[in-house]
C-alpha cells in the first residue's frame, strides 16, 4: 500500500505522508517509500522544490508507529529500526534540491526529526512539536539528539527531550526552527518556493552543498561533491579522459 505520494507540478515536487488513520505515523513501507521517492525527486531535473507535507490536519506526523517496533528484539532495533530510519531521514535531508516541511498538525518524535531534515519549515499557529520517546521508554533515534542540536538551543531541546515539554508554533518560529507560521502552512510554503523562479537551480544547489559542508551534514560529501563539480567542467578533466581512452599520456593545458 503506498502511503507516501509523490506529486509533482510544474517544477515543485510533493512528498505527502498518507497515513492518516494513524496520524501518519511512520511505518517500515513509509520509510522505503520515502527513500525510492528521493531517488526519483533527485534523477528529475526538472523538479527545483520538494515541499513535505502530510493528510490531514490533525498531525503532520507522531512518529513511528508503535506497532512497527515495539516487538522488535533489541538488536533488530537498533540494526534495522534505528539505523535503517537514519539512512531515510539523511537521503532526504541530503537531496540536492531545496525541501520546505510543512506542519499543519503536530510533529512528535520521529515526525519532529522528519521536520527538521527539510532546509526550512512553515507551521500552522495551532501545531506543536514534541519529543515524547522518554514517555515510553525509550530515546529520539532518527537524528532527535543529533541534527537537532544544531537547529534548537541546548537547553530548549533538553526541555523536550529529558522533560516531554512541547513546543508552540510561535516559540518555535521565536527561536528560529521554522520560518514562517501560518493559517495555511501549504500555501505559504508555495509562496516561498516561487522565489526559486528567480534563482539558478545550479547555483542553489552547490549554496546547499555548502552550507551543510559548513554545518556538518555529511561535509566529507559535500566538500567532494564540490570538487568534482569543478574539476569535470576543467579541459584537463577532459584530457584525461581523452588519454586514457586512446592509451596515451595526457597532456594537461592547466584550465
Amino acid at each position: 500500500m503506498t502511503q507516501v505520494h509523490l506529486l509533482v507540478e510544474g517544477r515543485v515536487a510533493e512528498l505527502r505522508l498518507d497515513n492518516p488513520a494513524k496520524l501518519n505515523a511512520l511505518t517500515p513501507d513509509m520509510l522505503a517509500q520515502i527513500a525510492a521517492h528521493c531517488d526519483v525527486i533527485e534523477a528529475r531535473a526538472d523538479v527545483v522544490v520538494v515541499l513535505v507535507t502530510a493528510t490531514g490536519h490533525r498531525a503532520f506526523c507522531t512518529g513511528a508507529d508503535i506497532n512497527a517496533w515495539s516487538g522488535l528484539a533489541p538488536d533488530d532495533f537498533a540494526r534495522a529500526w534505528v539505523r535503517g530510519g537514519h539512512r531515510v531521514f539523511d537521503r532526504l535531508a541530503r537531496l540536492a534540491k531545496p525541501t520546505i516541511a510543512v506542519i499543519e498538525g503536530h510533529a512528535y518524535g520521529g515526525g519532529l526529526e522528519l521536520a527538521a531534515t527539510c532546509d526550512i519549515r512553515v507551521m500552522s499557529p495551532k501545531a506543536r512539536i514534541a519529543l515524547p520517546e522518554t514517555g515510553v521508554g525509550i530515546v529520539p533515534g532518527w537524528s532527535g539528539t543529533q541534527r537537532l542540536a544544531r537547529l534548537l538551543p541546548e537547553a530548549v531541546l533538553k526541555e523536550m527531550a529529558l522533560f516531554g515539554r512541547s513546543l508552540t508554533a510561535e516559540r518555535a518560529l521565536s527561536l528560529g526552527f521554522v520560518a514562517e507560521v501560518a493559517e495555511d502552512p501549504c500555501a505559504a510554503a508555495v509562496k516561498i518556493a516561487e522565489r526559486l523562479k528567480a534563482t539558478s537551480p545550479r547555483a542553489t544547489e552547490v549554496a546547499k552543498y555548502m552550507l551543510h559542508a559548513a554545518l556538518g551534514e555529511d561535509s566529507g560529501a559535500m566538500i567532494e561533491a564540490l570538487g568534482a563539480g569543478m574539476t569535470a567542467a576543467t579541459a584537463d578533466k577532459a584530457e584525461g579522459v581523452a588519454a586514457f581512452r586512446a592509451k596515451r599520456k595526457p597532456e594537461f593545458p592547466g584550465s
